[in-house]
């Protein structure tokens, strides 16, 4: 019985046509040498994803060239699906810009071609950490922190009862946390150059995107100020009240004590003339 030869796939030629179907192996780059193949693993979806898997840690983009042919030749296939999300995951793990943006963009196709699977909500928390880990402090540049809390949060609101959703649940504190963080430095700029107007516009922003930020006495006493500064003190009070009934170990306290002293005392007044 004549037996088929080991397929030789060269990465930098067309397609070569094996037996009943063809063989679309490919490698990214030049100088790649051509890899052989044997039909017997080339004609089973379960042999070229396990070989795939064999390569994952060792060379991912070999891995990759398994899991594309199991994609290709048994698109119907239940390892069609794993090959697909094994291939979004070896992009993800290498962790380098490049790789991180490809790794979101085959796991949103991901979904697309399975949104009832099961492996679904891991897909959307890891398109959200594709950004999260390239979140910058603060006082930087907070792009990808407002696009890792969107991804987030649409893991809460597609997957409600998975476990992805509570840990997205804490990431979007943790994303919270930074943009409130980074809209208080604004305002605080705005309140220490004495332009008060923009200040409390930057400062009345936390209050009502971040209500759970932990630096809310900040925001209190800074946007009292401002008020103060801008002299319209009767929208201070509220405050400058709420910071120090409830954050009675601020560092704001003193401060905060001493301004309603003072807007109590000119409310006192007696205007001249009278």
């Amino acid at each position: 019985m004549k037996t088929n030869p080991p397929i030789r796939l060269d990465m930098n030629k067309k397609i070569i046509p094996v037996s009943i179907f063809i063989v679309s192996l490919c490698l990214v780059g030049c100088g790649k040498k051509a890899m052989t193949i044997d039909p017997a693993i080339a004609s089973s979806d379960e042999a070229l994803f396990l070989r795939g898997e064999q390569f994952a840690e060792k060379d991912p983009e070999k891995a990759r060239l398994y899991f594309r042919q199991v994609i290709d030749s048994f698109p119907k296939s239940f390892y069609a699906q794993r090959a697909k999300i094994a291939i979004a995951d070896s992009y993800f793990e290498e962790q380098d810009e490049g790789s991180m943006i490809i790794a979101a963009s085959e796991y949103r196709e991901f979904i697309s071609l399975y949104p009832y699977s099961p492996t679904a909500p891991t897909a959307q928390y890891k398109i959200a950490m594709t950004f999260y880990k390239k979140l910058l402090a603060p006082g930087r540049d907070q792009s990808k922190t407002r696009q890792a809390l969107e991804e987030f949060r649409k893991v809460v609101k597609n997957y409600p009862t998975s476990d992805e959703a509570q840990l997205a649940q804490d990431k979007i504190i943790a994303c919270e946390e930074n943009l409130a963080e980074h809209t208080l430095a604004i305002g605080r700029h705005y309140y220490k150059v004495h332009a008060y107007k923009a200040a409390t516009s930057r400062l009345a922003e936390v209050l009502t995107a971040y209500p759970n930020f932990t630096k809310m006495d900040h925001v209190y006493f800074y946007l009292g100020d401002s008020y103060y500064g801008w002299e319209k003190p009767e929208e201070a009070v509220p405050y400058f009240t709420k910071l120090l009934s409830d954050y009675p170990q601020s560092k704001f306290i003193k401060k905060a004590t001493k301004r309603m002293e003072l807007i109590q005392a000119e409310a006192q007044e007696i205007p001249s003339g009278k």
